[in-house]
């Protein structure tokens, strides 16, 4: 693919790096002189310029881009690039970088963005994965809203642990995709049965997290913690 990067300060020029040893052409574009450190990222173009400028990003050639990534610790500047992407150059794929949670709420397709990642979000959604159990934590969404990735490491005290994986019926669309038992991830299988401290991966419609919730760790009260959703989405 031909990406193009807005913003080479440590987080662009990591990504370059990154998807340069994939394969992919990397085109990194920054207005300020000190960033453009063509050494660091041998391998990728380099344009100074405005991502925010029109006539910058056809200077860059956007259009022929399958993806464009707003990664400047500039959360303005990120969705301008994003909608004009979206909108003037019809980027398939828009990645944006959110810097302060408080404005997450506008990455979306509203100003052409995608994906939005969030690493304080992405954060919290790992520590509460790794020290809560019988909550369901939503870990991601994916693309547009329609689907959830959440988990749950199942209690002792679930009605779940000791049942056949096969004679359980999930609420509407819930697909249990992985297991992981023992810090081995595992496809679940139909004859197996669940155990408790099993971390179950889930993915879902965000209507069904609450019953899926109840059916795991049933408990008055019970809620789904919401930490990560807004970001990322794939």
């Amino acid at each position: 693919m031909r990406v193009a990067i807005g913003g080479a300060g440590n987080v662009g020029r990591s990504i370059a790096n990154e998807l340069l040893e994939n394969g992919h052409e990397i085109l990194l574009i920054d207005r300020d002189p000190h960033a453009i450190k063509s050494d660091t990222v041998p391998g990728a173009e380099w344009l100074l310029a405005d991502a925010c400028e029109l006539s910058s990003l056809e200077e860059a050639g956007l259009d022929t881009c399958d993806v464009a990534i707003a990664a400047t610790g500039d959360d303005k500047a990120n969705l301008v690039m994003s909608l004009l992407a979206k909108t003037e150059f019809g980027v398939p794929r828009t990645v944006a970088r959110v810097n302060h949670p408080k404005n997450e709420w506008l990455f979306n397709e509203v100003w052409g963005v995608d994906v939005a990642v969030s690493t304080p979000r992405l954060m919290c959604a790992l520590v509460e994965e790794a020290v809560t159990v019988g909550d369901l934590v939503r870990i991601l969404t994916f693309h547009e809203g329609e689907a959830n990735l959440v988990e749950m490491t199942l209690p002792g005290g679930s009605p779940c642990v000791g049942q056949r994986i096969g004679d359980l019926t999930w609420p509407g669309d819930v697909v249990l995709v992985a297991i992981i038992r023992d810090g081995h991830a595992q496809p679940p299988d139909a004859d197996g049965s669940l155990e408790a401290g099993d971390e179950l991966l889930f993915v879902t419609a965000q209507d069904y997290e609450q019953e899926l919730a109840e059916m795991l760790s049933p408990r008055a009260g019970i809620t789904v913690k919401q930490t990560p959703v807004a970001s990322p989405r794939i």
